[in-house]
């Protein structure tokens, strides 16, 4: 069944997307190809999923995955020690609930699926060490509300880790980023807010923010892009003078200088729907 104004649901666009051998990139780059086990494999040992292990609490015990999707990061976490609540409010067998729990039950990982919004938690107070939201904040009907849910389920000292969520430098920007969205003109489900709603939503829920990570600082943000394709795509966009690129894409090998090269573009990153990722504690423990 189409959804309304058009549009067609979340499962459709997915659907369509697989269908479509010119866009067989994206689909791997989104983790729909493949298996949802495949799936799941490939992110655990990706660039992204190393780079968010490292701000993970020491030791592993309950996490929850919101807007869990597919299972990719369900799957990380449980393969990485945790029990895991996967959380995700379409029941779709291709990118929701039912997915997950193909998942679940592929792996015998301890994944206890449900469904649901993040705006009304189905969990007791201060039951879970980690929050992961993957390319969630974004979708939220009522951010400040899934956040201030986010706290109270968190135990105390316990962590949030929001990643990848698109941002635009004023609202009048909203429209482009739709614009060039690959999925929002099907579906219509995409949305971006500036920095500051995403900063402020976290701090008033009574969370402890404690680190806003850039588009171009971490694989968590750039990937599936690796280093050595940022930077080389850094070097492409410099003048082509002399040879200069050349140079360039020689120099952009060395860290100190690709350090300096992403502190000076992100500076300078204006582009709608740039993606940002936040930490953020329940202070307590």
């Amino acid at each position: 069944m189409s959804a309304s104004n058009g549009r067609v649901t979340w499962e459709q666009a997915v659907a369509e997307l697989l269908a479509d051998p010119e866009r067989a990139a994206l689909a791997r780059d989104c983790y729909y190809d493949g298996t949802e086990l495949e799936a799941g494999q490939r992110y655990w040992g990706d660039a992204e999923w190393q780079a968010v292990r490292k701000l993970m609490p020491p030791a592993a015990g309950q996490a929850l995955d919101i807007g869990a999707g597919r299972g990719i990061v369900s799957y990380a976490l449980a393969r990485d020690g945790w029990r895991v609540s996967a959380l995700e409010p379409d029941p779709s067998t291709l990118v929701g609930a039912g997915a997950i729990r193909k998942l679940a039950e592929a792996t015998g990982y301890p994944i206890e699926v449900c469904e649901g919004h993040g705006e009304r938690l189905p969990f007791v107070d201060g039951r879970f060490d980690l929050v992961v939201a993957r390319q969630v904040l974004h979708h939220a009907s009522d951010l400040r509300s899934l956040l201030r849910e986010v706290h109270r389920v968190l135990k105390p000292g316990g962590r949030l880790i929001a990643m990848r969520d698109h941002v635009i430098s004023r609202e009048a920007d909203l429209g482009a980023f739709h614009t060039v969205h690959p999925l929002h003109q099907r579906y219509g489900g995409e949305h971006a807010a500036v920095l500051s709603e995403y900063t402020s939503a976290i701090e008033s829920s009574g969370l402890t923010l404690t680190r806003v990570i850039a588009p171009l600082e971490s694989p968590i943000n750039y990937a599936p892009l690796t280093n050595e394709q940022l930077m080389d795509g850094i070097a492409q966009r410099l003048p082509r003078v002399l040879g200069f690129n050349r140079v360039a894409r020689s120099l952009l090998r060395s860290s100190a200088v690709a350090a300096c090269a992403v502190k000076l573009l992100a500076r300078m990153d204006h582009r709608p729907g740039r993606l940002y990722s936040f930490v953020a504690d329940r202070p307590g423990a």
